[in-house]
């Protein structure tokens, strides 16, 4: 494992009593350099969706675990927010709660001369999305994705 996820790892085991004392779950967590700055970014979420106050609770209690533990070699930036509502599709649950909706996907390679594509999810496992696009159903390898999340229209 990189040192990157040795510590988002330790870093998940740390939270993740505080936020089940709140009824918080985690959407994300990354440990990522940034303008010269290393950040440790926690992403979470509830439902009804998070306020300051939450961040706030959980950013006090969780700098004071990450003091304790000090297992993070650098200087860095903490960070604890909501994950927005354009948030990444990661990890299974969050393909699951979209199942049956409209999403957005980029891809890193063209395919027919774009790499943008949108339609409902159909179906996903832990090495592929499905999706219904207009002209049909296409499967992607996950892999194969840049990026995919719920799609909004403004």
């Amino acid at each position: 494992m990189s040192r990157r996820e040795i510590y988002e790892s330790k870093a998940e085991e740390l939270i993740s009593p505080i936020l089940s004392e709140h009824g918080f779950e985690l959407v994300d967590m990354e440990y990522i350099r940034e303008a010269g700055n290393w950040y440790l970014r926690a992403y979470i979420d509830k439902e009804g969706g998070i306020t300051i106050d939450d961040c706030e609770v959980v950013s006090r209690a969780f700098s004071d675990k990450l003091d304790e533990e000090d297992f993070i070699e650098d200087s860095y930036i903490l960070e604890v927010s909501s994950p927005g509502l354009l948030r990444p599709l990661k990890k299974d649950r969050d393909f699951e709660r979209k199942l049956g909706t409209r999403i957005e996907i980029k891809t890193y390679r063209m395919e027919n001369g774009k790499k943008e594509f949108e339609g409902v999810l159909k179906a996903f496992d832990k090495d592929t999305i499905t999706v219904e696009l207009e002209d049909g159903e296409k499967t992607w390898d996950r892999s194969d994705l840049a990026l995919v999340r719920p799609y909004v229209e403004f």
